[in-house]
């Protein structure tokens, strides 16, 4: 159950991480969510297709861009684990080209684990997080705000992504804090596996995943009746936004 700390008098008390469900949480931003759980004394659980590098972690294993297999999951984590104070959707993959020369398969596979993975595992995870007023952080991209080039497939799911975020806030309003998470490029492996047209020059302004991942945090601690909406966080001299 989320319960509160130890706050001084006449200020509002943070909340307790608790368990948090972290889908993408073997590697990049979801590995830096984990580790800000465990330094911020919650307990974090991993969703992802290969087990977490940290010891002593709970996981499953599954494919996101499988729905179903994202639901069982966090059903089985229930039992084995416990429900969920909060969940956070860091699970991301890309598909880089030009529309026309990306078969259909890769390119829907893209928004099958942004979107439909997000949303599979965040519907099984509701009646969970109402029970304890727990919050969902759902991650976005700069790409949910303008569509870029060679693109087509990660934006339009993060599009979705935050679409799905402020349909839920509304829905879930008083019952279930939801904050969508809008990072900039990060050091990660991410980028790994792209031609060299489509990876950060060597000059490119990343931010350190740990510094995105601190910001979760903030987003999970509000105090019941207060919530932190959307949130962009990215190095001072990234240009993919404004």
């Amino acid at each position: 159950m989320t319960s509160s700390t130890t706050a001084q008098p006449g200020l509002p008390t943070p909340r307790r991480v608790g368990t948090v469900y972290v889908t993408g949480g073997a590697s990049g931003l979801g590995a830096a969510v984990v580790d800000a759980v465990l330094a911020a004394g919650g307990t974090p659980v991993v969703l992802d297709r290969v087990a977490p590098p940290r010891d002593g972690v709970a996981h499953v294993e599954v494919d996101l861009a499988d729905s179903t297999a994202a639901a069982d999951a966090v059903a089985r984590l229930v039992q084995d684990v416990g429900p969920p104070d909060s969940v956070v959707t860091a699970a991301g993959t890309d598909a880089c080209g030009p529309l026309t020369e990306i078969d259909p398969e890769t390119w829907e596979k893209v928004v099958r684990v942004n979107l439909f993975g997000t949303v599979a595992v965040v519907r099984a995870a509701l009646p969970h997080l109402e029970k304890v007023h727990g919050t969902v952080v759902t991650v976005g991209s700069t790409l949910s705000l303008r569509g870029m080039s060679d693109a087509t497939a990660y934006s339009a799911s993060k599009f979705g992504v935050r679409g799905f975020t402020h349909a839920l806030a509304a829905e879930y309003a008083g019952r279930v804090g939801v904050t969508l998470l809008i990072p900039g490029g990060m050091r990660t492996a991410f980028f790994d596996g792209r031609t060299e047209q489509y990876k950060p020059g060597p000059d490119a302004d990343l931010n350190d995943p740990r510094h995105t991942a601190a910001t979760v945090i903030t987003a999970l601690q509000q105090p019941v009746g207060s919530e932190i909406r959307e949130m962009l966080v990215m190095a001072s001299g990234e240009s993919s936004w404004p």
